[in-house]
């Protein structure tokens, strides 16, 4: 049996899978370089987590070299403003969000 084509993503189902993949923490794994720039900018994890949870996008959603989806998310919280970027990725045991980077 052939293998289906993959449709690319918009935006409004990368945000949906985002959002509904950010309800489980242990779905969300940080990079070494967000973890450093979390610490940077003083941006707390409860920060990001809101972000991945209400954010809207900010970049378009992009299939990456990878061929993961890739876009940048945005989201007022406690007074700052939080941008980060977001990549799903697929492994055997399912879908799960990277965080690239914070600012």
């Amino acid at each position: 049996m052939a293998k289906p084509i993959q449709l690319p993503i918009n935006d409004a189902n990368m945000q949906r899978i985002i959002r509904e993949l950010a309800q489980k923490s242990e779905n969300v794994f940080f990079e070494p370089h967000a973890k450093k720039r979390m610490r940077q900018r003083n941006i707390t994890p409860t920060q990001v987590y809101a972000c991945l949870r209400k954010g809207v996008i900010d970049e378009p959603a992009h299939e990456n070299i990878r061929g993961n989806w890739k876009c940048t998310l945005r989201h007022q919280h406690a007074g700052d403003l939080v941008r980060l970027t977001a990549v799903i990725e697929k492994d055997e045991n399912g879908d799960w969000i990277a965080v690239v980077t914070v600012f």
